[in-house]
């Protein structure tokens, strides 16, 4: 068994956890929003076409923000197409998935759709195919009250009072090859640039993230970052993560160590950011929103046959998650809380059915992947202000991350109330870890609840035949005693720790 330990310590803290940290994303891309979030012929649809048995799960979820509607689908969409009367909405092939897009849900319904699930909007603007002039007619229609050619528009279509959006992503992933409108650095930084100028002279406010690199994998990482900060530094508050992490080949080990990419990534875009500053003379701090991250087997569906039909709402990137995929997410989550004082947003791409925590079937049942559960419980936990974590651990290598510690742990305590939770990934793939945890310094005096996911078989599955196949349970092995907390991990685990004063 290993041995490892860490103190906690409330005089040591990152920053506040910040809620925005539990956002989502939903895209019109494959059956995330039709026979996902949107299905009028389903039994629990309500009166707008939504499925009542998702918005549950979306509210269980704890997704505080969702993006929308894209990702690559935004980079060829035309809002417009989306508003008005169903029946006079265009039908239009969606190039960046190969599908065709009936239009039936746009702006005005997802928003609608955004009040039942209780989230905040991140509405994103196609910069690929079109500009300033059509971002700015998007946000006079959603955001403008009243008395201007769209916002008049919007009332007509039933919705009288502005939507309010504030958070805005200024075009998806420009730097990929893939990309509709697919351009350089600098040439989508002025872009950018010319955009965020533009609609804040519209509405002084918003917040708004230019697009950053698409993953820390391509060539241009880094050089993307500077080129486009050098062009719209004074004019965006943000810049964008994506990061999507499989196992490779078997190698387990370096799976599990995902969060520390996710690490160097952060850190990566966190100092290119700093150094565009300093070179301009500007002392804002760009904020990084990590708006697409989350366990995805890309490699399956490369190899994926093209197809020469444009179906709607296929079964497209519908990945069926196992213990192993759990345990990372939680992991990344770790990443990202620990990372609070400079990612201030992000988003698990997809919400529904897309590489998803929530699965549906048409007409059917609805349940909980396994990813579905450290999401759930860390949107719920963690609370107050991040605290510093140094484990002592031992270290362990791996082919693709290098040596990591066997344990990874981020802690938060909210001083109001005294709670504190902790949060723990053993990376190894064979050996409990002993924890030693000091919890003197934050007072706690009740263990509330400690709760471990784990499997004897890490490759285990839920299905909608055996949704709860795959879910967190009570650890036994953990106890509070004389300030100090011990439990045993198992191997290929992530646990949850619930703390409490007297009070």
């Amino acid at each position: 068994m290993h041995h490892a330990s860490f103190t906690l310590d409330p005089a040591f803290t990152v920053a506040p956890v910040n809620r925005r940290t539990f956002g989502g994303f939903v895209e019109h891309l494959g059956r995330c929003v039709y026979t996902g979030i949107y299905e009028p012929d389903h039994p629990t649809a309500d009166a707008d076409g939504f499925r009542r048995d998702v918005l549950d799960l979306t509210r269980e979820l704890g997704v505080t923000t969702v993006r929308y509607p894209g990702g690559n689908f935004v980079s060829g969409y035309r809002w417009e197409d989306g508003v008005g009367p169903r029946d006079r909405r265009p039908v239009r092939r969606d190039l960046a998935w190969h599908s065709t897009e009936t239009n039936e849900v746009g702006l005005d319904e997802f928003m609608r759709w955004s009040a039942k699930a209780g989230v905040e909007p991140m509405m994103a603007v196609n910069l690929g195919t079109r500009g300033v002039a059509e971002a700015l007619d998007l946000l006079e229609y959603a955001n403008h009250p009243k008395g201007t050619l769209l916002s008049d528009r919007r009332a007509a279509n039933g919705t009288a009072e502005p939507h309010g959006i504030t958070m805005w992503c200024l075009g998806n992933e420009m730097d990929g090859p893939w990309q509709v409108g697919h351009t350089t650095a600098r040439e989508y930084g002025r872009l950018a640039g010319q955009t965020a100028r533009a609609m804040r002279m519209a509405q002084p406010g918003l917040e708004l993230v230019a697009c950053g690199s698409s993953g820390s994998a391509m060539a241009t990482f880094g050089a993307w970052e500077a080129g486009v900060l050098a062009e719209c530094y004074d004019a965006v508050d943000a810049i964008s993560l994506h990061a999507y992490y499989e196992e490779h080949d078997g190698d387990l080990a370096s799976f599990l160590a995902s969060g520390a990419d996710m690490d160097r990534s952060i850190d990566a875009v966190t100092a290119t950011a700093d150094a565009v500053g300093a070179r301009l003379g500007d002392r804002k701090r760009i904020r990084l929103s990590f708006d697409e991250w989350n366990v995805w087997y890309q490699s399956r569906h490369r190899a994926a046959a093209p197809r020469e039909d444009w179906p709607t709402a296929p079964r497209l990137l519908e990945d069926h998650y196992h213990l192993a995929d759990a345990v990372v997410v939680g992991g990344l989550l770790i990443a990202l809380l620990r990372h609070s004082d400079r990612v201030t947003a992000a988003c698990q791409a997809q919400l529904v059915n897309v590489i998803a925590p929530i699965m549906t079937e048409p007409g059917g049942r609805a349940w909980r992947q396994t990813v579905f559960h450290p999401f759930a419980e860390t949107a719920r936990a963690a609370k107050g202000e991040v605290l510093r974590v140094e484990p002592v651990a031992p270290v362990h290598p791996t082919a693709r991350h290098g040596d990591v510690p066997v344990i990874d742990a981020v802690a938060t305590r909210d001083a109001a109330s005294g709670a504190a939770a902790v949060f723990v990934l053993n990376r190894s793939v064979d050996t409990a870890v002993a924890l030693d945890v000091d919890v003197r310094g934050l007072g706690a005096e009740r263990l509330v609840r400690c709760a471990t996911l784990a499997d004897a078989d890490v490759y285990a599955v839920n299905t909608a035949d055996e949704p709860d196949r795959v879910a967190p349970a009570a650890n036994r092995t953990a106890e509070l005693a004389d300030g100090r907390l011990r439990a045993v991990l198992p191997p290929v685990s992530w646990t949850v720790v619930e703390l409490a004063t007297a009070r």
